[in-house]
């Protein structure tokens, strides 16, 4: 059973995603250690890349910053070493797939494994092209972590069955960002999931409240928050970490 399993273990999950780089990488650690002490279950660190396609205007905003910083996929790598001294809980990275071939499959997976990342996340990989990471991920133990979305319909039972990890279950169509409601009958997608895995479920794109996070951890196993950190984060730079954590606090005992 991989580490990932350990966020979902005691009750629901939150999970909140920071840009590595933004404002620094320096901050990001500082960030990550904030949140882990305020009840972070799991944290998704992004890689930085010029052209984030899942992204709404706030995390694109993240991107710009982290590789103004000259961020790179290397130095992402130490921070998680660095972090991977005290921080015990699991972490994965959410990037994009040109990230990973660009620096080589293996290499990128091989030490993702050694630093201590427990799964990937890249949302621009259709299913139907997973195995060209796939046997590189189980060859080193990395899960690779699988989307569904509202639009996945007749494809969710087979994407659950070979699902590694969690799944990541999109509240919305279209891109990251804070959404006023959620309309999408999660429910159904998340029933569907159930009936054929016992995969955990984390849901998200557009949480950005405690109510909105309770609400959908209600009907799965964890919430995700990408935009409402990454806004945090834009407003105070270097004196985000105090005011992340105190919004992850909040956002844990909604749950």
């Amino acid at each position: 059973m991989s580490n990932i399993a350990n966020a979902f273990k005691n009750g629901k999950a939150f999970i909140p995603f920071v840009t590595c780089g933004d404002p620094d990488l320096e901050t990001t650690a500082k960030i990550v250690r904030e949140a882990v002490a305020n009840g972070a279950d799991l944290v998704e660190l992004g890689i930085p890349f010029s052209d984030p396609t899942a992204e709404g205007p706030v995390i694109q905003g993240a991107n710009i910053r982290a590789l103004k910083a000259e961020t790179t996929t290397d130095k992402v790598f130490d921070l998680v070493r660095d972090l991977r001294k005290d921080v015990t809980i699991p972490l994965v990275f959410m990037t994009y797939a040109n990230v990973v071939f660009s620096y080589g499959g293996e290499k990128f997976i091989s030490t993702c494994a050694e630093i201590g990342i427990d799964g990937i996340i890249l949302p621009d990989l259709p299913y139907e092209e997973k195995e060209e990471f796939q046997p590189i991920c189980d060859k080193y133990g990395v899960d690779l972590i699988s989307m569904i979305a509202p639009t996945s319909a007749n494809r969710i039972a087979m994407i659950a069955k070979e699902a590694k990890g969690f799944l990541y279950v999109v509240s919305s169509l279209g891109v990251t960002g804070a959404r006023s409601e959620i309309k999408t009958d999660i429910k159904s997608l998340v029933d569907i999931v159930r009936a054929n895995s016992d995969i955990p479920c984390a849901i998200g794109f557009g949480i950005s409240t405690p109510e909105q996070a309770k609400a959908m951890a209600d009907i799965s196993d964890g919430a995700i928050v990408g935009s409402a950190v990454v806004r945090i984060i834009e407003q105070y730079g270097k004196d985000a970490p105090k005011y992340v954590g105190e919004f992850v606090g909040k956002m844990k005992s909604a749950l």
